[in-house]
């Protein structure tokens, strides 16, 4: 029998390259599966009855402990959000690392003074604490850099490649700085159980994916006199993801100036005191699912682009993007004093979620092109936050000692509390507009409490479900403004050219 050689090189080639190619879309369909959620998901790519007093925005800074090895444990009571815990199961294929390659490791207690580390290797960090251990550093500079660094959602959610990393353990910083110019090149990471204490530090991040500040996991960061600026697209100065953590700031500044990099995003418990925030290229607040942020004597600027995946334009969201990184629940924006500038469309934006505002004595400063003070509603928007026509906003809006005006905007898939309370002046409308209902028509409500001392200044005609008014409702010129129900019946009688609309006046 004659073997025919140029037929079975033949087909080895054949088979050759039809195994290449097999392989070649497994990794396509590995690849496609593994999308990032920040890329994906989340908003603009980061990856949301009788009212009570605000909580209380006092947050003392704990010392950072002694060399006994021994981690403090975490205010107890910390805003209204979980103490920690997964948001749902890991996205994008990705799951905790079964380790971390670090320059220096550090697995047992010490101090160091005058450290000076490079970091260049892919999905490295400078400095891991673990173990336990308690790691106090000083006078320190750490520059990390990579080309072909991964970022994504290991970055995000485990803090792979961060250049200060603590899971398990104490890490003090103290007098350095910090540059980055790596994907998922955070500036400090705490993890798990890692806890990170940064005073006097400069950091500053260049590319995706790459927070100032960062806790996720469960982790708990506290960070003092901080200076972080981050560049790149995803990077909060200010950040927290999947599972969440606890974060006290007191002093400093914090600008982002990347696209969907918030000045601070929220997936956790976060209070800031007496710092500065800014946002350039995003809005300023982002809070998603069951998470709290208070910000006390804050200065927080907000410049958020209009983009066409969006039905609006905002400086603080509260909502839920179903992306799995946090839980289902009431997010809370708590504001002491301070300053809010938005620099471009609405203020307050609530949808697919519960939400509670509570803003006291905030010197509220709009846009040129101002769309709204508050929009509790559905949402129609390309990302998908929520079923269109199922997606309305839960929101309770507490205003004390504050000076207000613009539209307030909802919707009858969504019900509003809105509560003037302790001198506060609303001086504006408040409209039911039904395009973010997808035709959807609910039983959504709109319910304003004015107490004894709070007036609402009406700007023109209005519509609420029920309204409990103890306190003024005039006119801009001081004239008493008409309530009638939906049938026309005069409820209370008025000068003003405008009228107000109820159900029901007590």
């Amino acid at each position: 029998m004659r073997i025919n050689f140029k037929k079975i090189k033949r087909n080895t080639v054949i088979l050759f390259f039809a195994a290449i190619l097999a392989v070649s879309q497994m990794i396509a369909c590995s690849s496609t599966q593994s999308v990032s959620k920040t890329e994906n998901s989340n908003l603009d790519g980061e990856s949301n009855n009788k009212p009570e007093m605000p909580p209380s925005m006092d947050n003392e800074m704990p010392n950072p402990p002694d060399m006994n090895g021994e981690r403090p444990t975490p205010p107890n009571g910390f805003g209204g959000g979980p103490s920690g815990g997964p948001g749902g199961m890991p996205g994008g294929g990705h799951s905790k690392p079964d380790s971390y390659e670090a320059v220096n490791v550090y697995n047992e207690n010490q101090s160091v003074s005058g450290l000076n580390i490079e970091s260049t290797k892919s999905d490295e960090s400078a400095i891991l604490v673990e173990n336990s251990a308690n790691v106090n550093i000083d006078n320190f500079t750490i520059n990390r850099k990579s080309n072909d660094s991964t970022g994504g959602d290991t970055a995000s959610f485990y803090g792979v490649g961060a250049s200060a990393l603590v899971t398990d353990g104490t890490l003090t910083l103290s007098n350095g700085t910090i540059t980055t110019d790596s994907k998922g090149g955070a500036g400090v990471f705490a993890y798990d159980k890692g806890i990170a204490y940064v005073n006097d530090v400069t950091i500053n991040t260049e590319q995706d994916t790459s927070g100032g500040i960062h806790v996720a996991g469960g982790g708990t960061l506290y960070a003092t006199n901080v200076t972080a600026t981050t560049n790149g697209g995803s990077s909060a100065a200010i950040r927290s993801d999947r599972g969440g953590g606890t974060m006290i700031v007191n002093g400093g500044t914090f600008t982002s100036n990347g696209s969907g990099s918030p000045a601070l995003y929220c997936t956790a418990d976060i209070t800031v005191n007496d710092a500065t925030l800014v946002a350039n290229g995003s809005e300023g607040i982002c809070i998603e699912g069951l998470n709290t942020t208070t910000l006390k004597n804050v200065d927080l600027t907000s410049n958020m682009p209009d983009l066409s995946q969006n039905d609006n334009t905002w400086s603080v969201i509260v909502y839920q993007s179903m992306s799995g990184d946090s839980k289902i629940g009431k997010g809370t924006f708590n504001m002491d004093g301070g300053t809010l500038t938005s620099k471009n469309g609405g203020i307050f934006y609530t949808t697919n979620t519960e939400s509670e505002f509570n803003i006291t004595n905030v010197d509220l400063k709009p846009s040129d092109d101002f769309e709204f003070l508050l929009q509790a509603t559905g949402n129609n928007n390309k990302r998908g936050w929520g079923t269109t026509g199922k997606n309305g906003a839960d929101c309770t809006f507490n205003a004390n000692y504050q000076e207000m005006n613009g539209k307030i905007i909802y919707d009858s898939i969504s019900t509003l509390n809105l509560n003037l309370l302790n001198n506060t002046t609303f001086t504006g409308t408040i409209l039911n507009d039904e395009y973010f209902t997808g035709g959807t028509v609910g039983s959504g409500t709109a319910n304003v409490n004015i107490d004894d001392n709070s007036k609402w200044i009406v700007t023109e005609n209005s519509k609420v479900t029920s309204l409990t008014l103890k306190g003024s409702l005039i006119d801009i010129d001081g004239n008493n403004v008409k309530v009638v129900d939906t049938n026309g019946n005069v409820l209370r009688d008025g000068s003003s050219e405008y009228v107000v609309t109820a159900d029901n006046l007590s």
